[in-house]
């Protein structure tokens, strides 16, 4: 097999571009930028909404909220490592699905850690898409119903505990999406009917599209990375990329070998010069699924990034690279963002991020953006 050969310059030009961070997504609307980049972590509500605003120059406060409650043409569930995201509403079926086809395994520590048998786990899976509907339930309403459908009170209690690690299995089976919050309460829907339409994909080829999809966004890239961002295994990860090796190329980065789709090389070989400087926000998918590429972050600045108890800080790009992280703060109705570079950046991307900054902070003064919220994780 002949390997490709490419520069990382190139490399994090095509990922910048196929990210929308080179300044190319004008125009694009809120759910053609999510479903290019697989989907947005939404553990924050604010920091999905201002990573769609870094995508693009026309992004509101909004736009999210009109595609998850008003259009509901984006959905919020959890999808790729059991983490909340925003996904394109029409392509929770070919995610559910792709789960199918990397079941997650259940030893007995994960019974005994959430307080459940496994005949109790058996009938929440059952009652919860029988008593869910296109009608919002708040979580307490969700495990009361849960509750008397099994004729199981205990089943209350579990479920009321914890960050709702239980209601996974049945978001991962397509029976559970989240819906318009009711104050500082979640709600739930099934998205069978809370969706406009579902399609059915065959669960082996939904996944070998979710890799293609993957790769497009954030190749040249190992089953490893992609057992990463998905959650499996790197053996399941290993073979999904052999039963692709017709579209697949070998690719050598400098050293680095990975690989990507064959019909994308010659767009990475050719793409101009572009990206600039950009500043992410926390739980970046861009951050998320690529900092553990020293090409992207040096190894001893990993845990200036990714800190205790699952958190990404946001991170200031230059060239594709995270250089530093950045903060940002109320004062009254101002929001001032300091930035944390690991190295004075060079002259003109300094000035890059100075207008990067005032952007932001512009955006963040906006009342939508600012506001407080609640949700499970």
């Amino acid at each position: 097999m002949t390997t490709a050969e490419l520069t990382w310059e190139q490399v994090h030009r095509w990922r910048l571009a196929q990210h929308r961070l080179s300044g190319q997504a004008a125009g694009e609307s809120a759910l053609e930028i999510v479903r290019a980049i697989c989907g947005l972590q939404a553990q924050l509500m604010s920091a999905a909404e201002l990573a769609l605003r870094v995508r693009s120059p026309d992004a509101s406060p909004s736009d999210l909220e009109a595609g998850l409650w008003r259009d509901r043409t984006l959905v919020k569930t959890w999808v790729m490592r059991g983490t909340l995201h925003i996904v394109a509403a029409d392509d929770l079926p070919l995610y559910v699905a792709a789960r199918a086809a990397t079941p997650v395994r259940r030893p007995p520590s994960y019974f005994t850690y959430h307080g459940v048998t496994p005949e109790e786990y058996e009938q929440i899976l059952a009652a919860v898409p029988a008593v869910l509907s296109d009608t919002p339930q708040t979580r307490e309403q969700l495990a009361d119903a849960v509750a008397e459908r099994a004729a199981n009170p205990r089943l209350r209690t579990v479920l009321l505990s914890g960050w709702g690690a239980l209601l996974k299995p049945s978001a991962w089976s397509g029976a559970l999406c989240f819906g318009p919050g009711q104050g500082q309460n979640v709600t739930f829907v099934h998205p069978r009917r809370w969706l406009h339409g579902w399609r059915e994909f065959e669960p082996q080829e939904a996944l070998r599209e979710v890799a293609r999809r993957f790769l497009a966004a954030y190749g040249p890239a190992t089953p490893e990375d992609f057992a990463r961002w998905w959650g499996t295994d790197p053996g399941p990860a290993k073979r999904l990329f052999r039963s692709l090796e017709g579209e697949l190329a070998q690719v050598d980065v400098e050293g680095w070998r990975a690989w990507a789709l064959a019909a994308t090389l010659e767009a990475m070989a050719d793409l101009p010069a572009g990206g600039g400087a950009r500043l992410l926000p926390a739980f970046d998918p861009y951050t998320i699924a690529l900092l553990r590429h020293p090409a992207v972050l040096p190894e001893e600045r990993r845990s200036q990034v990714s800190r205790p108890q699952g958190w990404i800080a946001p991170a200031i790009l230059v060239g594709g690279r995270i250089v530093g992280v950045w903060e940002h703060e109320a004062k009254g109705r101002r929001v001032n963002v300091r930035l944390e570079p690991f190295e004075p950046p060079p002259p003109e991307a300094s000035a890059q991020l100075e207008r990067e900054a005032q952007r932001l902070s512009a955006f963040l003064e906006q009342p939508q953006a600012r506001r407080v919220e609640g949700g499970d994780s």
